[in-house]
């Protein structure tokens, strides 16, 4: 009878907790917590001059994330690798202000906030730009894993422009677009943060024409010299030749090398190097550049994935047939931009000094720039030029550092 009674009790024990986000909670604190309730004092302070206890005065206290229902979710507008985007609309704001809530991909966590969402946190918190996208606050949901992020909004990315756009930008708008992004991109280099996947649908742009860069889900620190880091970075269609070719060291040139592709794009009213494999995104490289060997990259020989296959001979730059319409200083600041030795590749500081921008047409002024429709909030939607894949490529296309037989 006794352990027919053990044996109930660890039953009912064992109902009474319930697990989320891998940790184990008591059924009734999860029902009695209210996340719209006041901030109640869970510690104290010990006075070691009346050795007593002292209560936290309330200007130290940090405060508490607010909770997310105080937002009307309105609709929603965008999915990168580490969350899925929403326009919302603040309900306790007077204003009723809408922002971007981003929410936490928490999936496959149970330990925590995922490492992408802490680095993203910590750097925005950093920083403080006018083309940086700026990160509000942190709000919670109910469960342990409903984090959201709220960002200021904006009403357009390039790549929806670009994707609903009849005509191209102009020349002038290009250059006012691309500045800002430069602009951007020098204030991020020289607080020594590398962002490691920028692109058109990265670049976002308000109705008053100003360019923010966004997703910092990959985004890093980095030191002089440089650490390691991981390869499996930049969307393919971006992605510079010493991240394709497996280089140990990356630096804030694989940045200036989506940069120019981004330029390129927007010049093109399409996208310059759209590779299906990380082979056919060398070729469409050495096609446009010609093959790069070691007088003009002498680290070229010592990659690891050139071991196993040999790049097409190619030995013409195709940038002037590319670009015909081009002034001379825009095909110098493209091959600039475009140089196969990281270290020698133009940085954004050195870009902006460009004669490029001071020649007509000029820049055109960002609050001159023109509004267009509000496309990613439309139901129906054009399918995106944009290639899926953020990171990698589909496991079943082989990668470079498998063996190929192109030799």
């Amino acid at each position: 009878m006794g352990k027919s009674k053990k044996k109930h009790s660890k039953k009912s024990k064992k109902e009474k907790t319930v697990e989320f986000g891998g940790i184990k909670k008591s059924k009734q604190v999860l029902a009695d917590y209210d996340p719209t309730g006041p901030v109640t004092l869970s510690g104290s302070l010990y006075s070691f001059r009346e050795l007593k206890p002292i209560p936290i005065p309330e200007k130290d206290l940090l405060g508490r994330c607010r909770f997310v229902a105080e937002f009307e979710k309105l609709n929603r507008i965008g999915e990168g690798t580490y969350g899925v985007v929403y326009r919302a609309k603040d309900s306790k704001s007077p204003l009723e202000k809408i922002v971007a809530l981003k929410k936490v991909r928490m999936e496959n966590e149970k330990e925590g906030l995922p490492m992408s969402a802490l680095r993203e946190i910590s750097l925005l918190l950093k920083c403080d730009h006018e083309n940086i996208v700026r990160l509000q606050e942190v709000l919670v949901g109910r469960s342990l894993d409903s984090i959201f992020l709220s960002m200021e909004y904006c009403e357009h990315d390039l790549s929806s422009l670009l994707d609903n756009m009849a005509t191209a930008f102009t020349e002038s708008q290009v250059k006012c677009i691309f500045l800002q992004l430069l602009k951007g991109l020098k204030y991020l280099h020289s607080n020594f943060i590398i962002h490691r996947d920028l692109k058109v649908s990265n670049l976002l742009i308000t109705d008053k024409g100003c360019v923010k860069i966004a997703d910092f889900g990959l985004a890093r620190f980095f030191g002089v010299p440089p650490k390691k880091m991981t390869a499996k970075v930049v969307t393919l269609w971006y992605r510079a030749p010493e991240v394709l070719l497996g280089s140990p060291k990356l630096t804030t040139a694989i940045d200036m090398w989506a940069t120019a592709c981004i330029f390129a794009e927007l010049l093109l009213h399409k996208p310059l190097l759209p590779g299906r494999t990380e082979i056919h995104q060398l070729d469409l490289i050495c096609q446009l550049l010609g093959t790069p060997n070691a007088s003009i990259w002498p680290e070229i020989d010592t990659l690891p994935a050139l071991k196993n296959f040999t790049l097409r001979p190619q030995p013409y730059n195709n940038i002037r047939p590319k670009f015909p319409w081009l002034s001379d200083a825009g095909i110098r600041l493209l091959n600039f931009l475009f140089m196969y030795e990281p270290s020698r590749r133009g940085t954004a500081e050195e870009c902006l000094q460009s004669s490029y921008f001071v020649e007509p047409p000029l820049p055109s002024d960002p609050k001159l720039m023109p509004t267009f429709p509000q496309h990613r909030n439309l139901k129906l939607k054009k399918p995106s030029h944009q290639p899926k894949v953020c990171q990698t490529i589909p496991p079943v296309v082989p990668s470079l550092t498998d063996l190929l037989s192109w030799k």
